[in-house]
């Protein structure tokens, strides 16, 4: 057994509404895929990728990881929490690309079932995000894990509860 150790940074997105409230979900995530607004801090945590622009369209985007150690659980394989929280990114941000200016979203519930384990040193892979459903108050969503040969290694749905604007 060996001691590692770790060191990142990440920009704080200190977030203001009044910045982005007339940037509609696809434009404020593609804002974040060119790099023009700070990606969320969780991704540097885990050593996320942020989206590229391509990675971003309207009801799809993409989120990579590269398994490393520091992601593993006592067994020896990435954490499920991992899994789980690269596809919350991926399938909550394909929800938000559908947004209109001022609406948010949060999610309501996340289901995932984990197929494969992830082990440092394989593929790097992708959490893909695609839209379902979108409804005035709700957002259907499904994920899969894949490496770039197409091997499923998790799967994911979710509902995200949406809030609108008020109208006047």
């Amino acid at each position: 057994m060996s001691d590692h150790s770790r060191t990142y940074t990440w920009t704080d997105p200190a977030f203001d509404p009044e910045k982005v409230k007339h940037l509609s979900g696809l434009e404020y995530l593609q804002a974040i895929a060119r790099g023009e607004l700070p990606a969320a801090p969780i991704g540097a945590t885990l050593g996320m990728e942020p989206p590229r622009p391509e990675d971003v369209q309207e009801g799809r985007v993409v989120f990579r990881l590269r398994p490393q150690g520091f992601h593993y659980n006592p067994i020896g394989s990435v954490h499920g929490g991992v899994y789980a929280t690269i596809l919350d990114s991926a399938v909550a941000c394909a929800i938000h690309s559908t947004l209109p200016a001022g609406a948010t979203y949060t999610t309501l519930e996340l289901k995932v079932n984990y197929l494969r384990p992830l082990l440092e040193g394989g593929p790097e892979v992708q959490a893909i995000g695609e839209v379902i459903h979108v409804t005035r108050q709700t957002g259907l969503a499904e994920g899969r894990i894949v490496d770039e040969n197409g091997k499923i290694y998790a799967h994911a749905t979710t509902t995200c509860l949406i809030r609108r604007p008020a109208r006047h």
